[in-house]
């Protein structure tokens, strides 16, 4: 069974930082797209970031210039570096991995494998 496992997440003021981290077991990360989408309260879940196996990222207009998304093989792990958070950035963020062969994607219905989801919150 593939795993992701996230971590990072919490309570931060507006405009504060976090980061998260989705580290694979029993699967290379690298064979992998690995996007990061998030869900608010009453709001179908979006794509927040994406990365090719080649480390192209691609963001959503509302986080671009403030998040980054990175890989680090070989860790196995994929980050998203949240900076100048804002209120409306809180919802549950989660990770997931579709293999790079499928091609590239933004809709969470072409994601097999997620991460098991972290609170983001941002509030004063």
């Amino acid at each position: 069974q593939l795993q992701l496992v996230q971590s990072g997440g919490g309570l931060v003021q507006p405009g504060g930082s976090l980061r998260l981290s989705c580290a694979a077991s029993l699967f290379y990360l690298e064979d992998y797209t690995i996007g990061w989408f998030r869900q608010a309260p009453g709001q179908e879940r979006k794509l927040v970031a994406i990365i090719t196996t080649g480390g192209s990222p691609n963001y959503a207009d509302a986080v671009n210039g403030r998040f980054t998304i990175s890989r680090d093989n070989a860790k196995n792990t994929v980050y998203l570096q949240m900076n100048s958070l804002k209120p409306e950035d809180t919802a549950v963020y989660y990770c997931a991995a579709r293999r790079s062969y499928l091609g590239y994607s933004g809709r969470p219905s072409d994601y097999k494998n997620w991460g098991q989801g972290t609170q983001v919150t941002v509030s004063s």
